[in-house]
C-alpha cells in the first residue's frame, strides 16, 4: 500500500474536523458558496438598508438553516433572527426592525440608526447526506447626511491690505463624518504661503490680505452620504488708490496733454481703483502755487472763459480707509482744433467735385461773352434824302469816345467790331453836275419819294460814299 493510500483515511477526518471547528465562520471545506458585497455598505440614518447575500450548494439537501448576528462596537454578538426552511424565527426584540427576504438570505434593516453601524454576520447550514456550512461578515457603516454649511469671516467689517488678517470658519449643523474643502471662484483653494488651513480644514486663515485675495469663497462640507456647499461669501478688503488716470470727454488726448478748440467746455474725469472709493480733489498750478479749485471726480473747463492758453491742473485720489493717496498731473492747450477740422474736412471733396465746379464757370463765362459781342448796340444812322430827281450823297463822319472826328474809311470788311463803335454823322455832297440845289419853293407831300429801307449795316453805307472830289459852291 503506498504512503498517499495509507494517509487518505487520516486526511479525511482531519479535513472533517476542520471543516466543524470553522464551519460557522469560514465554510472553506464545504461545497455551499456565500456571496457578499466585498466592501463597506453605506447607510443614510433614518433610511432602509438591504443587505444582499445569496448562497448555493451542490448536494441534495434536506433542510437550509440561515442565521444572522450583529457584532457591534464592543464585539459582542447579538442574535438577530433565524429561519430554517424559510419558517423565520426573530428575536423579540429586533422582530419589527430586521427582515429576512426568502429565497436568499438578504437581510433588511428599516429604519437604520447610528447603533446600527457595525459587522453583520450570516450563517448557512445545509443538511442533506451530510451537514455543509459558510458564513460571512459584511461591514456596514451609518452616516448622517450634512446640512448646508455656514461661514462666518472674522473681522466681518474687513481689512486692510497687507496690515489685516481675515479668518473663514465653515461649519454644519448635523452630519457624520465631515470633510471639508474651501473654494475660490468655483475652484478648490490649497495651501500656500497666503492661505492657512486648520487640522479638519473647516478653518481658512488669509494673512496678510491683499487685493488679489478678493473674491468669491464658499465651503463645501461632504461625508459618504452627502455633498452640501454653503453659500457665496466675499470678505472685505480694503485697497488702494491704483491706477489712477484723467479722460476727457473730447477723447483729445497725447499723452499727458489734453487739446479743446476755443469756445467749446471739456469735461474732465478723473478714476482709480479703490475700496472704499476715493475722494477726488482737482487742483490747478498757476503763478508758481497750487490751489483746490474743486472736489468730486468730475471738473468741467469752459475754455471761452479761460485767459491762459496753456494750464497745469493735478487730479488727486485719497482712500479714507487705507490712508493711501495717489496723483497725476496733465496740461490742457486751448486751440484752434475746429479750424484745422474744417480744413480737413474742406481735402476731403472729391476731385470729381472740383472739375465740375470749373467747368460749369468757364462756360457760364464764355457764354456771357459771346452775348456781350452778340448784342454789343451799333447806331447807324441813314438818311437818303430824294428830291425832284435827284439822290444825295454824302459822307459818314464817325467820332470814338477817345478822338476827334475822322472821316470814315471805305472798308471791304472791318478788323475789329470794337473799332466801329462811336457816334456817326452824315454829311450831304454835291452830285456830279455840281452843287446842290435846294429849292426856295415849298415841296409838297406828294414831291417825295417812298422812302427806302435804311435798316443798313454801317459798313453798307460807308462803301457808297463818292470816290470824287467835290467842290463848295460859291
Amino acid at each position: 500500500m503506498g504512503h498517499d493510500a495509507f494517509m487518505e483515511p487520516f486526511s479525511n477526518s482531519f479535513c472533517e474536523l476542520q471543516c466543524k471547528i470553522y464551519f460557522l465562520l469560514l465554510g472553506i471545506c464545504s461545497a455551499l458558496k456565500l456571496t457578499v458585497p466585498s466592501h463597506t455598505i453605506q447607510g443614510i440614518e433614518g433610511k432602509p438598508l438591504n443587505l444582499a447575500v445569496d448562497y448555493n450548494f451542490n448536494i441534495t439537501a434536506s433542510e437550509i438553516q440561515i442565521i444572522w448576528l450583529f457584532e457591534g462596537p464592543p464585539t459582542t454578538l447579538k442574535y438577530l433572527l433565524s429561519s430554517v426552511n424559510q419558517s423565520v424565527v426573530p428575536d423579540l426584540e429586533y422582530q419589527q426592525k430586521f427582515t429576512l427576504i426568502p429565497p436568499n438570505a438578504s437581510l433588511m434593516i428599516n429604519p437604520l440608526h447610528i447603533s446600527d453601524e457595525g459587522n453583520y454576520i450570516v450563517k448557512v447550514n445545509v443538511r442533506g447526506n451530510e451537514t455543509i456550512a459558510a458564513s460571512q461578515k459584511i461591514q456596514v457603516a451609518v452616516d448622517v447626511p450634512v446640512t448646508e454649511p455656514i461661514v462666518h469671516t472674522q473681522p466681518s467689517s474687513g481689512a486692510v491690505e497687507y496690515v489685516g488678517n481675515i479668518t473663514l470658519t465653515c461649519t454644519v449643523r448635523k452630519g457624520t463624518r465631515v470633510a471639508y474643502q474651501w473654494m475660490k471662484n468655483g475652484k478648490p483653494i490649497h495651501v500656500s504661503p497666503s492661505y492657512t488651513f486648520s487640522s479638519n480644514n473647516d478653518t481658512l486663515l488669509i494673512v496678510p490680505v491683499v487685493k488679489e485675495d478678493i473674491g468669491n469663497y464658499s465651503c463645501l462640507a461632504t461625508n459618504p452620504v452627502s455633498v452640501m456647499e454653503s453659500e457665496i461669501i466675499t470678505p472685505i478688503i480694503y485697497y488702494g488708490p491704483y491706477g489712477l488716470t484723467v479722460n476727457s470727454d473730447k477723447g483729445l488726448k497725447v499723452g499727458e496733454v489734453f487739446t479743446v478748440d476755443v469756445g467749446e467746455d471739456i469735461l474732465f474725469d478723473c478714476s482709480a481703483d479703490s475700496n472704499p472709493p476715493n475722494t477726488y480733489s482737482w487742483i490747478q498750478r498757476a503763478d508758481n502755487a497750487t490751489y483746490v479749485i474743486k472736489y468730486g471726480p468730475h471738473l468741467e473747463i469752459p475754455s471761452g472763459k479761460v485767459t491762459q492758453r496753456t494750464i497745469d491742473y493735478m487730479c488727486c485720489a485719497y482712500n479714507n480707509v487705507t490712508g493711501k493717496r495717489d496723483e497725476t498731473h496733465f496740461t490742457v492747450i486751448i486751440t484752434s482744433v475746429g479750424l484745422e477740422k474744417l480744413a480737413q474736412k474742406g481735402k476731403s471733396l472729391s476731385s470729381l467735385a472740383v472739375i465740375t465746379g470749373i467747368s460749369l464757370f468757364l462756360i457760364l463765362s464764355m457764354t456771357l461773352l459771346f452775348l456781350w459781342k452778340r448784342y454789343q448796340p451799333y447806331k447807324v444812322i441813314q438818311k437818303k434824302l430824294q428830291s425832284s430827281g435827284s439822290k444825295l450823297k454824302g459822307l459818314f463822319i464817325f467820332s470814338s469816345p477817345d478822338a476827334d472826328y475822322r472821316k470814315a474809311q471805305t472798308f471791304s470788311g472791318h478788323e475789329n467790331a470794337l473799332d466801329d463803335f462811336g457816334i456817326y454823322e452824315f454829311v450831304a455832297f454835291p452830285d456830279a453836275t455840281g452843287c446842290s440845289r435846294v429849292s426856295n419853293q415849298p415841296v409838297s407831300d406828294s414831291d417825295f419819294i417812298p422812302r427806302q429801307d435804311i435798316n443798313s449795316t454801317v459798313y453798307e453805307v460807308i462803301q457808297h460814299i463818292p470816290e470824287q472830289d467835290h467842290q463848295e459852291c460859291d
